[in-house]
């Protein structure tokens, strides 16, 4: 297969070597569980976590005489995410046996999709940035395919001196693998395209995207050329299950490549591991290539074939996904690209802050969850799904904010106790006497008292009118952060003669 080229190189995403700048060109293949409560080809459980060798079926286990028979659920979410990545669904798709030898392999192959996939081409569009003026990169990758196919086991290799055991509660368990078109080119639009992927298969509910757990990990295909020569030999990259650790993977391997070429070498097709330990890859084996595997169609599978009415009843039922959901929230909301960005980057995320911003301004309550609410959480480990601060409370906050009950800089504060103390936000504000206070002649009096005590401050003040800002934050400390901020500030402006 001819691969074209359509991508410009872009001098900012050239790497600089001893002899003139390289570009390195990424594709990626990412193996994402389905989720479904059973395997692709048997009744047996998915469940993550259970005991060695519980969840296998005899099928699972390739006992003689044992057929597959096709989930439909699996098929269900594949489509449901080719419709996700706006690809072409295949009405007919055939199941196909990879022949390899693997101690967790029982079958001695792989059932999975070749030559006639479930899903065809589509895309994705990743943003990179910001760059040093705040901006985004809006840049389209192409998905060449998704399949269908069965995990095998895990080998485990530490749990005896001598001898690697199998555990084979994850071979049969369905997996989509998605594969991109080589159409990125530096490690940060690598990481955007898995983040996107991840975030897209998480809103349609197709895969969890845990990658700790190993329900996603990706290969990634890289090779480095001079900007504008043909494609250079690829070497693949085998299970990264980090996005962070696919940069530092794509980084390492483009300078270890660069490094040879410039060296006079060349590159071996080979497969390679990223060792997260020591920061680099290192050879596994030599890359295999179609023919190795001696494909042919599984006998104990017909073509899997259904009509196009299956697929437009999938495709009314999809959720809004996150391309459209940040439209919205720009368009209806007026938020910028930035804040919609990350609202909807996380599905618990976009739902957390629409049920927040009910009936409420949506830049407002978007400034607290982006600044407080994840700020909190990423500094005390926590996630959106246990969070301390509901939306009912955050949105609380905010009305109580609007209505002028309480500053900004109280809201702060109560912010702070719902956090470690929870309870009703207008509740604990009337207990623990924290409403702001609106009473002008108090106001007054607390800066006639802190005008009286500064009279060269005040005189400064009004030869240079920024200094009424020190006057206003030491009215607000005098009367314990409860005063009116704007009333503060006029009353300040009106004493002291400034316009």
């Amino acid at each position: 297969m001819t691969i074209i080229d359509t991508r410009t190189p872009d001098p900012k995403r050239l790497i600089p070597g001893a002899t003139g700048d390289w570009e390195v060109i990424i594709g990626m293949e990412v193996h994402a569980q389905v989720k479904s409560a059973a395997k692709l080809f048997s009744g047996a459980s998915t469940a993550f976590g259970a005991e060695p060798n519980s969840n296998v079926s005899l099928v699972d286990a390739a006992m003689p005489g044992m057929l597959p028979v096709i989930n439909e659920e699996c098929v269900r979410q594949a489509i449901r995410t080719g419709l996700g990545l706006k690809a072409q669904i295949n009405l007919k798709s055939v199941f196909d046996r990879k022949n390899y030898f693997y101690p967790d392999l029982p079958q001695g192959y792989q059932i999975s999709q070749y030559k006639q996939p479930i899903v065809g081409e589509g895309t994705i569009i990743i943003s990179v940035g910001p760059d040093r003026q705040g901006n985004f990169e809006d840049i389209e990758v192409g998905i060449e395919r998704l399949h269908l196919e069965q995990d095998a086991g895990k080998s485990m290799h530490d749990q005896h001196p001598t001898m690697s055991y199998v555990d084979l509660n994850r071979s049969g368990v369905a997996l989509m693998e998605i594969v991109s078109k080589p159409d990125m080119r530096s490690a940060d639009e690598a990481k955007a395209f898995l983040t996107k992927l991840r975030t897209i298969v998480r809103y349609l509910g197709t895969c969890d995207g845990n990658m700790d757990e190993g329900s996603m990990r990706a290969d990634v295909n890289v090779s480095v050329r001079r900007p504008g020569e043909p494609f250079g030999t690829r070497c693949e990259i085998k299970n990264v299950n980090s996005i962070r650790f696919v940069g530092q993977a794509i980084e390492y391997e483009a300078r270890r490549q660069i490094a040879i070429l410039e060296d006079g070498g060349v590159i071996d097709q080979e497969t390679r591991l990223f060792d997260a330990v020591k920061g680099e890859t290192r050879s596994m084996r030599s890359k295999e290539e179609a023919h190795d595997y001696r494909y042919f169609p599984d006998p104990d599978l017909l073509p899997l074939e259904f009509d196009q009415a299956y697929v437009d009843a999938l495709a009314a039922d999809l959720p809004e996904l996150p391309d459209d959901k940040k439209a919205r929230l720009i368009k209806e909301l007026g938020l910028s690209a930035y804040d919609a960005s990350v609202l909807v980057s996380e599905k618990a995320i976009a739902d957390y802050f629409e049920k927040a911003a009910a009936g409420r301004d949506g830049k407002t309550v978007a400034n607290w969850v982006i600044n407080d609410l994840l700020g909190a959480l990423n500094k005390s480990g926590k996630d959106i799904e246990t969070t301390p601060v509901s939306p009912d409370q955050l949105g609380a906050i905010v009305d109580l904010i609007k209505e002028g009950t309480i500053s900004g800089k109280i809201a702060k504060d109560l912010f702070e106790i719902i956090w470690n103390k929870g309870g009703d936000p207008r509740e604990v504000v009337e207990t623990r006497g924290m409403k702001q206070v609106t009473d002008t002649g108090a106001i007054e009096k607390a800066v006639d008292e802190v005008i009286a005590a500064n009279p060269d401050k005040a005189e400064q003040a009004k030869a240079k009118p920024t200094l009424a800002g020190w006057f206003v934050g030491q009215v607000m400390k005098a009367t314990g952060g409860k005063a009116n901020p704007q009333a503060v500030n006029d009353l300040v402006k009106a004493r002291l003669g400034i316009e």
